[in-house]
């Protein structure tokens, strides 16, 4: 059995996963949600000075913590620059620490490359100007836009937290070919797609060794199409 550990992407928190947990523990995989400093119920420890190598100690510092054998990082949105820093550090100590990785509508840096590197610049634009009103934080968007309506929306709008822009445009160092070695798995949310994951779309086709999954949901597949969402990653888990 694995070792799954999921991270949440901007404005989230470990809660996101909630409806996924059960069934990948009922498989009989370990599972652990980690919330990112200044994100979820940890949203009153944000401040300006968050960056991603603090998200990414967060990662590390769990894995460490639980000892839990070789894991699967998975990574949502903005997950999928945390899980890779992570596991470019988890390998430097112990290249057996991570078994896979899955990027769930994700970022998939380049190493060097920042998390609003392949941004559009108006996007860019938007984001800056909305995080220097925020006290260097970003305020979460309209679920609408990620496709979901109804009470899935009401329920990431009660739970939805301003987000630690620290990362925005800060590079990320790591070994891009140990990382190639790795099992990594892609999913693609199709319905709709999220226009900022569009260039993360093309790369992974590009990229030998990825396996690309698509799935007919929007940006948060873990709230709208949960049991499809853990067939996909039961199967990056085996």
């Amino acid at each position: 059995m694995a070792c799954l550990v999921l991270v949440h992407g901007a404005w989230g928190g470990a809660w996101i996963w909630r409806r996924v947990l059960s069934p990948l523990r009922g498989a009989g995989h370990e599972v652990h949600a980690v919330t990112l400093t200044g994100d979820g119920e940890r949203a009153h420890l944000r401040h300006a000075g968050i960056d991603l190598h603090t998200h990414v100690a967060d990662v590390v510092g769990l894995v460490r913590s639980e000892e839990p054998g070789p894991v699967v990082l998975v990574g949502h949105s903005y997950g999928g620059m945390v899980i890779t820093g992570a596991a470019d550090r988890l390998l430097q100590v112990d290249p057996q620490a991570v078994r896979a990785l899955v990027y769930v509508d994700a970022m998939v840096p380049l190493p060097g490359e920042g998390w609003g590197d392949a941004h559009a610049p108006e996007v860019v634009a938007t984001r800056q100007a909305a995080a220097r009103a925020h006290d260097n934080a970003l305020p979460p968007p309209d679920p609408a836009d990620f496709g979901l309506t109804g009470e899935d929306r009401d329920w990431l709008l009660r739970r939805q937290v301003l987000h630690p822009f620290g990362a925005y445009r800060q590079p990320l160092p790591f070994d891009g070919e140990r990382l190639a070695r790795l099992p990594r798995t892609f999913i693609d949310c199709t319905e709709p797609a999220y226009p900022t994951i569009a260039a993360m779309r093309t790369r992974v086709r590009q990229t030998p060794g990825f396996r690309v999954v698509e799935m007919k949901t929007g940006h948060c597949p873990m709230v709208s199409a949960p049991q499809e969402l853990v067939r996909h990653l039961l199967d990056a888990a085996v």
